[in-house]
């Protein structure tokens, strides 16, 4: 296996509306800044490799045009997932460990504002026995908050609690879309408030991936991947227990986490009782700091919000401010999908 690191991040300041931004113009300044920060040039990244979502954009092959800020001519090597950005970076880190490129770039961006995106997420489901129902993504996580209240596993005064707590560490966070003293807000789907709930906006991604001695040249402090895995429950969300989440536990298994204890962690979790399914199945104790950047309850760009939360781990081992960090990305209906993602500093790797 080789080394391979993040080895720079950038985001956008994500917004409620970018109407008057195309997808490119959302790019081009998060693609200019991850670049800068390496030092390197477009034509010096050996794979590129990027994610989003056609129903967001409402047009088919829509991620071409993202392309143009980029720069595909002369001809690059580059690849697409429909999917969050975080699987993206997957691709482009099994890409490294074939030997066929020793840098990545990796970028995603979703803009939510255009449409109706409890609509558009339905796309998601079975599409003979959900789908034609119609359950929007809010709808859905409501069962899954009620199943854990009803199994007793929290109730609502904790889900306003962890609400709270990730909008007060997003204060620190220039780039986050709510911070601070968010009310609890009216019920949306019962036992959901809307302050449970992520909020809608636009926003885009990008981080650089390197190998080995390259990635020590690039970063001072490289975010080093010791492991790295993705999982996925079954479709159909009846033969689910929706108070669990094995498929992210494997995954945290598969990727290493249990081996030694971690100090950081940023999960994708938009929903506030999906950060309790996640804190117990990823073993996170209170002496871990969980989401000190606010996680996906104070900015989720959909497709972009897993990869941001890779990025927001590797950037506080960057600054020296954590050793070894936990990142978590999730897609589909009630944490269907989950990539686990372990990140140590330098120091640690030694």
């Amino acid at each position: 296996m080789r080394d391979v690191a993040i080895v720079a991040f950038a985001q956008t300041t994500h917004r409620r509306r970018t109407d008057e931004l195309s997808e490119v113009d959302l790019l081009m300044p998060v693609l200019h800044e991850v670049l800068g920060a390496t030092g390197l040039k477009a034509n010096e990244i050996g794979f590129t490799c990027s994610g989003s979502a056609d129903y967001l954009a409402g047009r088919a092959f829509s991620f071409t045009m993202a392309l143009d800020g980029v720069g595909a001519h002369p001809p690059i090597s580059e690849s697409h997932v429909e999917m969050d950005g975080a699987w993206a970076l997957y691709e482009a880190w099994v890409k490294i460990q074939t030997g066929e490129a020793d840098t990545a770039l990796v970028y995603s961006y979703g803009k939510s504002s255009p449409g109706r995106v409890r609509d558009v997420l339905t796309r998601q489901l079975d599409p003979y026995y959900l789908a034609p129902l119609w359950p929007d993504s809010v709808a859905l996580a409501a069962l899954q908050a009620q199943a854990l209240i009803d199994a007793g596993a929290t109730d609502e005064v904790a889900l306003a609690e962890v609400a709270a707590r990730n909008r007060t560490a997003a204060a620190d966070n220039p780039h986050a879309q709510l911070t601070g003293d968010v009310p609890a807000g009216d019920y949306l789907v019962h036992p959901l408030r809307t302050g449970d709930c992520p909020p809608i906006g636009d926003g885009a991604a990008a981080v650089v991936l390197a190998a080995g001695d390259t990635a020590r040249a690039l970063c001072a402090r490289p975010a080093w991947i010791r492991g790295i895995d993705h999982r996925i429950e079954a479709h159909a969300l009846g033969v689910r227990d929706l108070t669990d989440s094995p498929s992210a536990r494997l995954a945290a298994e598969r990727a290493g986490v249990f081996e030694r204890p971690v100090d950081t962690a940023e999960l994708h979790a938009p929903f506030t009782s999906q950060e309790v399914i996640l804190r117990k199945a990823l073993g996170l104790g209170d002496e871990v700091r969980v989401n000190p950047s606010g996680g996906a309850l104070a900015a989720n760009p959909v497709m972009a919000a897993g990869l941001i939360r890779l990025g927001e781990a590797a950037a506080r081992i960057h600054r020296g401010e954590s050793d070894r960090a936990l990142a978590h990305a999730t897609s589909g209906p009630c944490l269907q999908q989950n990539l686990v993602a372990v990140l140590e500093g330098e120091s640690a790797h030694v």
